[in-house]
């Protein structure tokens, strides 16, 4: 009843939408990052309540480029509409699309063992043609469109399909460095090792201008906004059958590819 009492102020307000996990377009709530179902988690956060701030706490060792621009650029135009500040807050990794997802806010602050950056592109796969070779089988692939079968992991690597794999890495990777440039602005340290997939870690990442400093989201919430801060939390909500600990192979495929994504970070 506190908010009916007549000239009484409003404590300040700080959003907080949580970001964990591998970001992809696909994959159930609650495991894979995506703006479809952060969509109405990001929209609700800035506009219920009318926050004082938005704070995201992120955890994440990266995963689709698009998706990562998706949701960045949905936070920074609600940001932008509602006039709101964004922190975020990186507890064990924001790599690489991570990275890109700590950009949308206006600070980053880190733990002193969170791994930072990783501004890079990658693409891995496994080549499979000796083994079906050895086995009897036989390959057979009809395309319409010279390029429709590039990188097929049941066929010996081409030449041609590596330099266009080339390119369009390249292109990405521009697309994360101007987006990161463009959101670090004056703070980044032009040194030749920012953009070449490195990583940092703590506040090692101050000096380059990738992070703002260590600090974690309720004292630097209180050191900003007061002690009388209050907190909402925003997260995407998770069906029936993964609140019921349900899984279907898919998951257990997709559990794979997330843990290899962990693990590149040593997490």
């Amino acid at each position: 009843m506190r908010h009916l009492i007549p000239f009484r102020k409003p404590r300040p307000h700080v959003a907080v939408i949580r970001l964990a996990g591998v970001i992809a377009a696909s994959g159930s709530p609650g495991r894979a990052l995506s703006d479809v179902v952060l969509a109405p988690v990001i929209e609700r956060a800035f506009r219920k309540g009318k926050p004082s701030a938005v704070a995201l706490v992120i955890n994440s060792p990266g995963g689709s480029p698009a998706q990562s621009s998706l949701i960045a650029s949905r936070i920074r135009r609600l940001a932008d509409e509602k006039d709101v500040k964004v922190y975020a807050f990186v507890e064990d990794v924001a790599a690489s699309g991570g990275y890109y997802l700590a950009t949308a806010a206006d600070e980053i602050w880190v733990d002193v063992h969170s791994v930072v950056g990783s501004i890079g592109v990658i693409s891995a796969g496994f080549g499979f043609h000796e083994f079906i070779a050895r086995h009897g089988i036989e390959r057979r692939v009809h395309t319409a469109g010279e390029s429709k079968s590039l990188l097929d992991p049941f066929q010996p690597e081409k030449p041609e399909d590596l330099v266009r794999l080339k390119d369009l890495q390249e292109t990405i990777h521009a697309g994360f460095i101007d987006h990161v440039k463009t959101r670090r602005g004056a703070k980044l340290l032009d040194e030749a090792d920012l953009f070449t997939g490195n990583i940092w870690v703590g506040e090692k990442g101050i000096e380059p201008g990738l992070v703002d400093g260590v600090g974690h989201l309720v004292p630097k919430m209180k050191e900003v906004f007061g002690d009388k801060v209050r907190f909402s939390m925003h997260g995407p909500r998770r069906g029936m059958l993964s609140r019921f600990g349900a899984r279907i192979i898919g998951d257990v495929v997709g559990s794979v590819e997330e843990r290899a994504l962990w693990a590149r970070y040593g997490l």
